[in-house]
């Protein structure tokens, strides 16, 4: 269980790390408006906030890589515990207030990372 808990917690940092690069650098193009389902001027209106958010997503994705590569296993396990929940916490947020499938793309994913972690 420990390896998918891992596999898991990886998987979701490349989803964040994705999720990143979509909203700071593709936000604008037709792969970012496809994927966020914007139209090009609502783009071009919100580039800075979404690049501000993609941010943060990079920054949840770093944070679940240091939990990955930590020494100290309970130390790591913390980190990654700390990150998926706020993972989860931003998921929920989310889909209240943009989007309810941002649920299923983010939260869902880090919820079975803590369940694999337990």
């Amino acid at each position: 269980m420990k390896s998918l808990g891992l596999t898991l917690v990886a998987l979701v940092a490349i989803e964040h790390f994705i999720i990143m690069y979509v909203e700071m650098y593709l936000w604008t193009q037709p792969t970012g408006l496809r994927i966020f389902r914007n139209t090009f001027e609502k783009a071009q209106q919100t580039a800075v906030l979404a690049a501000n958010q993609g941010l943060y997503n990079g920054f949840l994705a770093a944070g679940l890589v240091w939990g990955l590569f930590h020494p100290d296993d309970a130390v790591a396990y913390q980190i990654k515990m700390f990150f998926l929940i706020c993972v989860i916490i931003a998921g929920f947020y989310g889909a209240y207030s943009v989007n309810r499938r941002i649920f299923f793309i983010q939260a869902l994913p880090a919820i079975l990372a803590v369940i694999a972690m337990l």
